[in-house]
């Protein structure tokens, strides 16, 4: 096989091969690197598929950044050309809008992860805080995402009077509040814990409950999770 040729995936000894080892063993046990290997399918350039991955992940540091990353930047990496590109950013899209169809669905919100689970790929986009609110009804179902502010790169003001305001216009039994830490560290500050406590006090005097207050981040290699609860966590007493 010359320089100039592309190494296809199927060119890989079978048990290097991403797509029979998510055959295999489920989509989870890939890396990053292998997962995107499978959407780019060919290498370039004498660079295997899984190669070009690990040179996309290493870029760009992580799916959120790659995510976001525009098509003209996405070709400047060496292997990825415009069809490439394409792909990717078509694999993106797709699962910011098979987020958006999860919220669609008016889904039971009675724990963290599934809050999560439909904010992730959204947040992913953010660069700066954005704090929200999720009304929910009496049977803790979706009535619809309020997004109440954006800050700087790490902080945000948030006023109980446009939490509740809005939560009264829908007729919400109860709000979840959600925000993002673009550092991908999730754990909360002293002014996320103030402002969550200042909120629950005034959703009681309201009526209306304060569930939970989930800060999404991004997982690494000493945290498993991407978000934390600070209700989990014990901060919700006032």
């Amino acid at each position: 096989m010359s320089l100039d040729s592309h190494i296809r995936i199927k060119d890989l000894p079978a048990q290097e091969r991403p797509r029979e080892r998510l055959v295999e063993n489920g989509a989870d046990t890939l890396r990053n690197s292998e997962l995107l290997a499978i959407l780019l399918r060919t290498g370039s350039k004498g660079i295997s598929a899984v190669d070009l991955g690990e040179r996309l992940v290493q870029q760009f540091g992580s799916l959120d950044k790659l995510a976001r990353a525009p098509l003209a930047e996405l070709q400047k990496v060496k292997g990825i050309g415009r069809d490439k590109a394409i792909a990717l950013k078509s694999a993106f899209t797709l699962a910011q809008r098979m987020a958006q169809e999860i919220r669609q669905d008016s889904p039971v919100l009675d724990c963290p992860e599934n809050v999560a689970s439909m904010l992730r790929e959204d947040a992913r986009f953010y660069e700066v805080e954005t704090f929200q609110i999720l009304l929910l009804n009496t049977r803790r179902r979706l009535i619809r995402i309020e997004k109440i502010s954006q800050g700087t790169l790490d902080t945000i003001l948030v006023h109980p009077r446009e939490v509740f305001k809005l939560a009264i216009t829908a007729n919400a039994a109860a709000v979840v509040l959600v925000h993002n830490h673009p550092s991908g560290d999730p754990t909360p500050s002293e002014a996320d814990i103030r402002v969550t406590r200042d909120l629950i006090r005034a959703g009681q005097l309201l009526k209306i409950d304060v569930l939970d207050h989930i800060i999404l981040g991004a997982r690494s290699q000493h945290r498993a999770k991407d978000y934390v609860s600070l209700k989990e966590l014990g901060y919700f007493y006032t």
